[in-house]
Parts: C-alpha cells; structure tokens; sequence
C-alpha cells in the first residue's frame, strides 16, 4: 500500500514538474529541429601575426582563406613563391596565411625574426605570415586543431602530413578542401576555385 502511493506522489510531482516546465518554456527533450551544427566556422579564432599583432579571422568575412604551414629548410619551401602570384592574382577573393611550424624534420628552426628576413628578401611576401606555431601534437595551435577535427570543422579529420599542407575556407567560414603539399598553390586544382 504504501509503495503504490510513493509511486503516484511521485508521478504526480513529475506532472507538475514537466507543467511548470512547459509553461516556462522550458524542454526536456531534444527535438530534432532543435539540434544544431555544432561545427564552427573559422571566425571564432585567432592568431600573432610575425609582428607581434593579433590577427582575428572575422575580418577575412566574405573571403576564401588559404592556410598554409610552412618551413624555410623544407624542399617545398619555393612554393613562397608561388604562393605570393596566388596573392597578387585573387586578393580581391583569396586571404593567404602562412603558418611556419618547425613539427617536420625541424625544418623550420628559424626564429620569428629570421623568418620574416626569409620571407621578405627571397619571396617578397605581402600576405599573411603568423609567428612560429605547432601544426601537430599536444602544442598544437587552435587554428590547427579546429581545421584537423571534424567535431570543430564539421568536414574532416585531417593533420597536416608535412610541410606546404595546405586547407581552403570558403568565403563563409566553412571549411571547404585541403591540399597535400605536393599540390602547388598555382595548379589548376587551386586556381578552379577562383576563376
């Protein structure tokens, strides 16, 4: 006797819970049309720049970004100069960031400093190079965990696998492609995009 109305108290007190939920708005249930994309898009992150300055990724709105992680000891590393036509020819679309990493065969064991040197008196370069990050392993970057984890990207799971890796965004944020570093940033598989 006893048990059967501690089993209605308590159903009674779940119905005037779930009614004073319901009055409030409150939910209990996740509907479908209620779950959301949990993937973000890349203007939540930001990076320093080779000059000590943060950069915010919301200011490239409207743009494709082109993510590149580089080294200057690294056999791909003419691809600066390509890079660089990239720029000049897209800029009115096209965002590029350079990302210097040292995480493959300490190719890039420069100093911010140096790498700035590099850049601009063998490349001159004119977008975006960032200060010396991690691309891979527990130092890795923000930028980098969210373009390698589809739970934050929502596209893929993908590291880069050596230098000159390269990741497109669209102009909304998304992550769209990436590039094993042997795609040249002038290839026709790059430049389709654009045309």
């Amino acid at each position: 006797m006893f048990n059967n109305i501690s089993k209605i108290l308590i159903l009674i007190l779940a119905i005037i819970v779930f009614s004073i939920s319901s009055l409030y708005g409150l939910s209990w249930f996740n509907k479908k049309d209620d779950i959301k994309d949990l993937s973000e898009d890349i203007y939540q992150y930001s990076a320093i720049d080779i000059n000590g300055d943060t950069v915010f990724f919301e200011q490239f709105k409207g743009k494709y970004i082109l993510i590149v992680n580089t080294a200057s000891k690294c056999g791909f590393s003419y691809q600066y100069d390509q890079l660089q036509k990239l720029y000049e020819t897209y800029k009115d679309k096209l965002v590029i960031c350079a990302f210097p990493a040292n995480n493959f065969l300490w190719q890039e064991p420069l100093s911010n400093e140096e790498i700035k040197m590099f850049c601009n008196n063998n490349y001159d370069v004119t977008f975006h190079v960032f200060e010396k990050i991690s691309v891979k392993g527990n130092n890795k970057h923000p930028i980098y965990k969210w373009l390698s984890n589809k739970e934050l990207n929502g596209q893929i799971d993908k590291e880069p696998s050596w230098n000159f890796f390269k990741y497109l965004i669209d102009s909304e944020g998304k992550l769209m492609y990436y590039f094993d570093s042997s795609v040249e940033p002038l290839s026709s598989q790059i430049t389709v995009i654009f045309d």
